[in-house]
Parts: C-alpha cells; sequence; structure tokens
C-alpha cells in the first residue's frame, strides 16, 4: 500500500489494493458511501454510464444513475446491511438519458469488526439479452395470444405424449380446463380403443419416421370430459423448440357442420317432395286439359250411337248395354279429371310469417353447391330491414333453387359468370331477384318461358318456371324476367308483406 500516497490512498483506504484495484478499475464498478455518495468510479463505470471519474465521484449515484426503485425497493439495502450482499437486475439512466439494464452485485464494505461504510456495485450490462428477452416474451404473449383466439382447439404435446399446451377453443371443445390436462397424457381425449393404441402410434413414428397423421389432416373422433363424443377434423404438425420436438396438434369441431349437413339434406329431401309434388300437379293440370275434350267427344260419339241404334229398330240389346256402358265410363273419366283439376286449385299452402333473407340463404347454400367449382363468382344483396312475409317456406326455397341453378347452367360456357341474388322492398311486397351474367333468352322464348313444355335446355321438360309461376300466383305474388341494358338475364318475383291484404304492385 506504500505506493498509493496522496488522494488516490486515501480514496481507496476501505478498498483491495495493488492488482485487485487494477481489476476493480477495469470492471464496471463503482463505491458509494452508505448514503449513497460516489467515492470511487472506475474506467469501466465511466464506458457503462458515460460519466467520468472526475464528473461522478463526490455525487449521490442516485442523481447519475436513477436506479429504478419499483425494482430496487428497500429490499437490496436490507440484504446488504444483513447478509452483506445482495444480487439482482436494475434498471438505470446512462449520462446521454437512455436506459440501461444491469445485473448487479452489492457488496458491503467495511473495516476489520467494524459497521459496513461503503458499498461496492459491480454491475455488468445485460440490455441487449433483456431486449432479446422481451422480445421473446412479447412473441411468447403474441403466440399464446394467437393460439387462444384460434376458433380451432391447439394443443401441444411431447414425445412422451405429454400435454404441453391447451388452447381456450381446445378447453370449449372438450369440457376440461388448461390446468386439468396440462402434464396429462393427450390420449386422455379419445375414446377407446384409440386411446390405447396412441403411445403405439408416436412409438412407431418415432422409429421409423413414417408419418400416418403428420401433415395430413384427417377426421376423427374425441372424447370430451362428460364421456360424449365429438367428431374432428384433425391436423397435426411437428415442430424443433430448443432441440426438443413437439406435435401441434389443431382439431375443428365438425359437430356443427355435420348438422348443416344434415339440415342441408332435409332442405334437399323437402324440396325434392315439394317439386315431385309440383311437377305432378303440372302435368295432371296439363293433361286433365288435354283429356277432357277427347273424353268428351267420346262420350257424345257413343250416345249418338246407340241413338242410331234404337232408331234403325235393329234388335241388338247387347250392343246398345254396350253402347251405354262406354258412354257412362267416359263420362265418369272426364268427372275424375275436373275433380283432380278442382282438388288442384283448391289446394292451399301451409304459410307462415317468415324472414325472406333467411329462406333465401338456406334455399341458395343448397342451390350454389358447385358454384366454386364452376369459376362462378356470388354477391349477396340482401335488405337487411325487410318484414315478414307470409310463405310456405319450403315452396318458396323451390323458387329460389330453380332460379339459382338456371342461373347457375346459363353461366356455364361464359366468360363472365357473376351471380347475384338480391331481396329488396317494393312499397307492400317484398322482392326477390336472380341475376346472371350468362347469353340471355331468346326473344321467341322469353315470351312464354313460364308457359308449361318451353325450355331452352336440351333435355329439359320445360315446367320448372311454370311450377314456380303457379307457386308464386298461389302466394299472391308475380314473376317476371327481364333483360338489363348491361345484358343480364333477371328472373324476379314479388311476395306480400305479412298482414297486408294482396294489392297489384
Amino acid at each position: 500500500m506504500s505506493g498509493h500516497e496522496g488522494p488516490e490512498a486515501h480514496r481507496l483506504s476501505v478498498y483491495p489494493a495493488g492488482a485487485l484495484f487494477a481489476v476493480l478499475d477495469l470492471a464496471r464498478t463503482y463505491v458509494r458511501t452508505m448514503e449513497g455518495r460516489v467515492t470511487f468510479w472506475s474506467t469501466g463505470a465511466e464506458r457503462l454510464y458515460g460519466w467520468t471519474r472526475d464528473e461522478a465521484e463526490g455525487r449521490l449515484a442516485h442523481d447519475l444513475l436513477r436506479t429504478h426503485l419499483s425494482i430496487l425497493g428497500e429490499a437490496p439495502h436490507a440484504a446488504v446491511l444483513h447478509d452483506g450482499e445482495w444480487c439482482g437486475e436494475l434498471r438505470q439512466r446512462r449520462r446521454d438519458g437512455t436506459q440501461v439494464v444491469v445485473s448487479s452485485h452489492w457488496v458491503a464494505l467495511r473495516a476489520p469488526g467494524g459497521p459496513a461504510s461503503h458499498v461496492m456495485e459491480i454491475n455488468t450490462d445485460v440490455t441487449v439479452l433483456e431486449s432479446t428477452r422481451a422480445r421473446v416474451v412479447e412473441q411468447e404473449a403474441q403466440l399464446r395470444s394467437i393460439l387462444e383466439t384460434m376458433p380451432d382447439a391447439a394443443i401441444v404435446i411431447d414425445e412422451r405424449g405429454m400435454i404441453r399446451s391447451f388452447s381456450a377453443a381446445a378447453e370449449r371443445t372438450f369440457g376440461y380446463s388448461a390446468k386439468e390436462v396440462l402434464g396429462q397424457n393427450v390420449d386422455l381425449l379419445m375414446p377407446s380403443p384409440y386411446r390405447e393404441q396412441h403411445d403405439a402410434y408416436i412409438d412407431h413414428y418415432l422409429r421409423t419416421g413414417e408419418r400416418r397423421i403428420i401433415g395430413v389432416g384427417r377426421v376423427v373422433t374425441g372424447q370430451r370430459k362428460d364421456g360424449s363424443t365429438v367428431p374432428l377434423e384433425l391436423a397435426v404438425g411437428e415442430v424443433q423448440v430448443s432441440g426438443r420436438r413437439l406435435f401441434v396438434g389443431f382439431a375443428r369441431d365438425l359437430t356443427e357442420r355435420q348438422r348443416s349437413a344434415q339440415r342441408l339434406q332435409e332442405l334437399h329431401d323437402d324440396l325434392a317432395r315439394v317439386a315431385r309434388i309440383c311437377e305432378i300437379g303440372q302435368m295432371s293440370a296439363a293433361v286433365a286439359d288435354e283429356l277432357n275434350q277427347p273424353l268428351a267427344a267420346i262420350a257424345n260419339y257413343m250416345e249418338a250411337g246407340r241413338e242410331l241404334l234404337a232408331r234403325s229398330r235393329i234388335e241388338a240389346p247387347g250392343i246398345l248395354e254396350l253402347f251405354e256402358k262406354a258412354s257412362a265410363q267416359s263420362l265418369r273419366a272426364g268427372e275424375i279429371i275436373r275433380g283432380l283439376r278442382e282438388l288442384l286449385e283448391r289446394h292451399r299452402t301451409s304459410r307462415r310469417p317468415e324472414a325472406i333473407n333467411k329462406v333465401v340463404e338456406d334455399a341458395s347454400a343448397l342451390a350454389l353447391v358447385g358454384a366454386k367449382e364452376c369459376n362462378i363468382r356470388v354477391q349477396f344483396r340482401l335488405n337487411p330491414d325487410l318484414p315478414p312475409v307470409d310463405i310456405d317456406r319450403v315452396q318458396i326455397q323451390q323458387v329460389v333453387l330453380n332460379l339459382v341453378r338456371n342461373a347457375m347452367e346459363a353461366m356455364r360456357d361464359g366468360d363472365k359468370r357473376v351471380l347475384t341474388i338480391g331481396t329488396a322492398r317494393l312499397g307492400h311486397l317484398v322482392e326477390v331477384s336472380v341475376r346472371d351474367t350468362g347469353p340471355g333468352l331468346p326473344d321467341e322464348v322469353a315470351a312464354q318461358i313460364f308457359q308449361p313444355f318451353v325450355t331452352t335446355k336440351e333435355n329439359g321438360l320445360g315446367i320448372g318456371l311454370s311450377i314456380c309461376r303457379t307457386i308464386i300466383d298461389a302466394h299472391g305474388g308475380a314473376i317476371r324476367s327481364a333483360r338489363t341494358p348491361m345484358g343480364e338475364t333477371v328472373f324476379a318475383f314479388t311476395l306480400p308483406i305479412a298482414g297486408r291484404p294482396n294489392e297489384a304492385p
């Protein structure tokens, strides 16, 4: 110590000397009194904080560094007094005002047998590490947020099949909370016999690398907490995290999709039944019109023949009796056909107030099957403020289905394929329109398109639009076709608003 005289020796009188002092000077170290006044400021501290030794020594450390008190608190001071040292992480300020994060080690300095008089702080700059850690935490939070907001269940498992992550959607799908399943084998979510086989699947993949589910989506069955099963569309991916292999499964609950498919099938069956009934009715009406006249003529001819035989005074009682029976049967056939027509004319649909937009959407969902594959762009322009209409829902859906399918077929060979389905209010009526960019109707067909047996289709019967008109007429509405200035074809029909008397539009 004899080589250190003057102010330097006084400043370091309580510190180690010689080579140790040189090390401390290079390190990011400073010494302060218990009251916080700096008595030693190393070269390393100058580089870390920006203040020179002359600027720092003699000043309060807090004035220089603004050590973050919310982190510092009273615990470090108490620990130094009680234990002689403290380690932790602090946020401090450099001379240029920027913030620095340091890993700090405090050591109490004291004379032999005396109380602590100074504190030496050895600080390591971990700002970059802290920034990196903050980014990692942020990325983890973002990933967790994404997983938590995903509509599909997300489940992460390790190589042993143990659950490491369980998203909010997974909780809703399976009925378990994340706390209940974390650390549990994922076979908890499977019914037998898949539960007993799952570990063998993982072991087989780890040994052979043969993929059976990984990277390939497929439909499986899951088991909820209450023991019920749920149909799932499962996709599994593999990731490497810190040298560990993890498997991420995304499971989509197909329950609603299957219900929708069932509802569509039921709607399809209802529409098919109504279509058959309407077709039979249309054909019956047409046949009745055609048969009534020849049957009446047959009856007249038979009656005339019987009278001629009677006048000729030919003794042929058997022939007269046959004439009378044939005439009676032809009249009976005519009465049957007239009765059928009257029955069809008297038929009333089962109606109730319905939201027309919902009716149109349900029918369109069935009619538009295959639209994407045909490169048809579909636009819905549905007025959200329409009042209910008094209709037979299935019959009106049959009309919409027919118009939409006709429009799709009309655009089959076109370059531009845009289908627009809309609803609007026209006074006391609601209008439904179907617009397509097909070639349009020939003039000779357009004038009688709603007549029976008129069609532009090569193999069509020509009764679909006739049935549509019959249904709309029976509802007190009207159906029409038109061509827009842009060359588009529009089919539209109107329906009276529920509770309003039918009036001419």
